[in-house]
């Protein structure tokens, strides 16, 4: 039984570091040791959404599917699926990212003025899905790429993530929104966690 119990659990430890996963791309996190705060940037263009040929793909049949429901109510979620990006998802990362430094050690924020920018790339999309007895995480795909403001060709670092699950707790987490919400905060965890080891 003992035996069986850590066979377990060393697939549960080996799945949880496989699960994220960072892939350097330029630079060197060592580059990043000296910097205090960050100016952060979003950009979801291209954006992959698996099983479908394109984002403007998956908006069509979702908002089809729910204007057969309701009247109205593909627009309505067309319009929080982009409204969710900046009130929803990178307001978790900067929550995320700056309560891993409580002390205030390293800081992010939108529209700083800064030396330095932090770019966060969103390559893949998946919203998942929750219908009480079937659920999926939301699983995300992100570029950190950071570089001087003023020359923005000096990149020091980037690293592509992959991987990247939200999920609320319990299970309770009905809402596409809120679960790639988690993903984002993840997202920024994972970051912070590379920099503490620098």
């Amino acid at each position: 039984m003992k035996k069986q119990l850590t066979i377990i659990l060393l697939f549960f430890c080996a799945t949880s570091v496989y699960a994220q996963k960072m892939k350097l791309e330029k630079g060197a996190l060592k580059n990043l040791k000296d910097i205090k705060e960050y100016s952060l940037q979003f950009d979801y263009s291209n954006l992959e959404i698996p099983k479908y040929n394109s984002e403007e793909d998956f908006l069509k049949e979702k908002m089809n599917i729910r204007e057969e429901k309701e009247p109205g109510a593909g627009e309505i979620f067309k319009t929080s699926w982009f409204a969710d990006r900046e009130n929803r998802y990178e307001p978790k990362f900067i929550e995320s990212f700056n309560k891993r430094f409580e002390n205030g050690e390293i800081k992010v924020g939108k529209n700083l003025s800064t030396k330095y920018s932090m770019l966060v790339k969103t390559s893949l999309m998946y919203p998942g899905y929750n219908v009480g007895v079937w659920r999926q995480n939301a699983k995300i795909e992100a570029t950190i790429t950071v570089f001087e403001t003023n020359s923005p060709d000096n990149i020091l670092f980037s690293g592509k993530y992959t991987k990247i699950e939200g999920l609320g707790a319990a299970g309770y987490d009905f809402d596409s929104g809120f679960r790639i919400s988690e993903a984002y905060a993840k997202l920024a965890k994972e970051f912070a966690k590379n920099l503490q080891r620098i």
